[in-house]
């Protein structure tokens, strides 16, 4: 069964789409890039005031591939109390090393790599998530003003993605300026989640405030 990701951008919007039954509250500043962060204390409180109801994920932002500094973004993200932090795997820089150094906070937090659809990422990382015990890979797309997921990957390239994360028994979600008129489609992958922010948000601006009617929408497509 595959459920729903809503990214949102304060504590307003996390109880807006909690009241929407979604089934993750991802935790990001969209104008501050593809994975822009919220800062730590923001997300502390908004975890904090949520007190289980959800499960919540966060991201460490738009960081250099720099094994390091990574690390210690993760490590202070992973302090707030979210279930899960993402982590964007960005062109360059030599992923292996990141993943490896990851594997020991891997153990005691839920860590989801994100792949970016429209720089032709290597699934060859895949295995090695797993070896470093990450929790869950998804696909995303970095320039959001080219497209969609649907319009810059192939689905035969979807549908791969989707069965070796599940081979490999890693959560597996889909993402990447994704609208209503993709969730048909997208459910036949049955991958465990799908992720929206533009889509949610007044005339689709992925940095507008979330639209209640839009949010509704999508929430009763993927049901």
């Amino acid at each position: 069964m595959t459920g729903m990701l809503a990214s949102v951008k304060n504590l307003s919007e996390a109880q807006l789409v909690l009241n929407a039954n979604v089934d993750i509250i991802d935790l990001k500043q969209p104008e501050f890039g593809a994975l822009g962060a919220l800062s730590v204390g923001d997300v502390a409180e908004i975890v904090k005031s949520l007190n289980g109801r959800c499960v919540v994920s966060a991201t460490v932002g738009d960081l250099p591939m720099d094994a390091e500094i990574i690390f210690n973004a993760v490590s202070e993200m992973a302090k707030t109390g979210v279930d899960f932090v993402k982590i964007g795997f960005f062109p360059d820089g030599d992923w292996l090393a990141i993943v490896q150094k990851l594997a020991e906070l891997a153990q005691h937090t839920k860590l989801i790599a994100v792949l970016f659809a429209d720089t032709q990422p290597d699934f060859a990382i895949i295995p090695g998530l797993k070896k470093s015990n990450f929790a869950g890979v998804m696909l995303d797309t970095m320039h959001k003003q080219k497209g969609s997921l649907t319009q810059v990957m192939a689905n035969e390239t979807i549908a791969e993605f989707v069965e070796l994360s599940k081979t490999q028994q890693l959560i597996c979600g889909l993402a990447g300026s994704l609208r209503l008129e993709n969730i048909a489609a997208l459910l036949l992958f049955e991958a465990d989640y799908l992720g929206f922010r533009g889509a949610l948000c007044a005339e689709n601006n992925r940095t507008e405030q979330l639209d209640t009617n839009a949010l509704q929408m999508i929430r009763s497509a993927i049901r």
